[in-house]
């Protein structure tokens, strides 16, 4: 990793800062941008590429930028479980959520295994001199998003492949943006076919979900005040104790590389750990009830908007072109296993509401959990179907499979065993499905329909 000077990140920040305030008013008002709801972030990105080096050159970006969201996954990671307090089991999960969990793991796992078997036995059979790990990069991208990809690339161009970081950031992109429009597409015809168990037709939505702008009488709280600031502010209490956790995780990595220098160990895994240690730390020295895991959330999805910022403002076009067609036969099969999974799998394994968790899997599947959020916010503005709640509690363990899958993927395929480490996943994959299938059938349809129907009655 290159030095990065800290005069270069206050610019850096600042001029980003400046596009995400533009890109927020052109969402106000475009109504085209409105209608494909594409994120004020995303828009920041594609005006800092525009306006950067390698188009109008009229931004004054530091050539530091593209090292930028390999940085900032750590914060998103290091966020995940400071001033959680949710308990739970793999048996309660499993008794309320297991088919979520079950068949959202299982898409994951097997986007890994299809591209990486894809990338280490097909694509140089058709592409002299192709990297073996360019299979990953497609679903580090869709399945992972921006951060994951600049993750994994940084684990790669430290194994001799600098390509890695910009290929997997034009994966993320392409994959975000299809997912979005895919996905808003998918909805309409599944409304029309009377699919959605909820909304019946995309013109129901409120305005704040076109706009993204909460009216006054809407508007929720951010957050509580846990400390006093006469002797910290809230905010930075909150703050610090993320930045404990990243600190911590890249102090440990540097420990790691020296003591095992043949292994490359991601800071942004580590820092989850380190999120864990961390909250153990505060209930043990009984301050866990003064840390407001909303606020820590929300410093974790800033994180998040300026890793898709940079990470799309940083793209290296002519990477993009040198990899073009291998690019876009990727992504169209990419998209192809996506909206498959979705028509085949999702109707036939979940219990209820299979058009709305699906669809949260689409999104998931192709761009963030934000993508997945947006898409089931459309089919289920109120979030009456307790799906979202489902799929939050399954993900704290979908998110622990996650830093396995990214951790070792990378390792495994540069040493030679990406073929058999593919075929591993697909058995997994595989046996996920068929433990779902035994274990939620339909016959607890009608139970869990019910049960849902009560809920839908208490919020009504």
């Amino acid at each position: 990793m290159m030095e990065i000077h800290a005069v270069n990140i206050i610019y850096d920040i600042c001029i980003m800062s400046a596009l995400m305030l533009i890109a927020k008013i052109i969402r106000t008002k475009i109504k085209i941008i409105q209608k494909l709801y594409i994120p004020s972030a995303l828009v920041a990105g594609f005006l800092g590429l525009l306006l950067g080096k390698q188009f109008l050159n009229v931004i004054p970006f530091s050539s530091e930028i593209s090292e930028y969201a390999g940085i900032l996954i750590a914060f998103v990671f290091g966020s995940m479980f400071i001033g959680s307090k949710t308990k739970v089991t793999f048996k309660s999960m499993f008794e309320s959520v297991g088919d979520s969990f079950l068949v959202n793991a299982s898409a994951e796992i097997l986007q890994f295994a299809i591209f990486i078997l894809i990338g280490v036995a097909v694509l140089p059979i058709f592409f002299t001199g192709i990297n073996k790990a360019f299979g990953l990069m497609l679903p580090a991208g869709f399945v992972g998003g921006h951060g994951t990809a600049a993750a994994i690339g940084s684990v790669l161009a430290e194994n001799g492949w600098s390509d890695a970081t910009s290929i997997g950031q034009t994966f993320a992109t392409i994959g975000l943006l299809g997912g979005i429009f895919g996905g808003v597409a998918v909805i309409n015809i599944g409304a029309r076919k009377g699919k959605t168990a909820i909304i019946k037709d995309v013109n129901e939505l409120p305005e704040e979900m076109l706009t993204g702008l909460v009216k006054e009488e809407d508007q929720t709280e951010f957050g509580k005040n846990t400390v006093n600031a006469m002797s910290i502010d809230t905010l930075t209490w909150h703050f610090t104790l993320l930045m404990v956790a990243v600190g911590a995780a890249y102090l440990i990595n540097n420990e790691l590389k020296i003591l095992i220098p043949s292994v490359s160990f991601p800071v942004y895994g580590i820092a989850l750990i380190c999120s864990v240690v961390l909250q153990g730390i505060l209930k043990l020295l009984k301050l866990d009830g003064y840390v407001d895991k909303k606020i820590i959330t929300h410093i974790g999805s800033s994180a998040t908007d300026y890793l898709v910022a940079f990470g799309v403002a940083s793209i290296n076009i002519s990477i993009v072109l040198k990899y073009l067609v291998p690019i876009v036969v990727m992504a169209a099969v990419g998209f192809l296993f996506v909206f498959t999974w979705f028509w085949v799998i999702s109707p036939r394994f979940f219990r209820n509401y299979w058009f709305e968790r699906g669809i949260y899997i689409l999104g998931l599947s192709t761009g963030v959990m934000a993508t997945g959020v947006i898409l089931l916010r459309i089919t289920d503005p109120e979030f009456k179907s307790g799906v979202l709640e489902d799929f939050g509690f399954a993900w704290i363990f979908l998110s622990f499979m996650d830093m396995v899958l990214v951790s070792f993927s990378p390792v495994l395929i540069m040493q030679g065993s990406g073929m058999i480490y593919s075929i591993v996943l697909m058995i997994i994959a595989a046996s996920c499905l068929i433990i779902c299938k035994k274990l939620f059938r339909k016959k607890d349809y009608k139970q869990n329909k019910n049960k849902c129907s009560a809920s839908l009655d208490a919020v009504e």
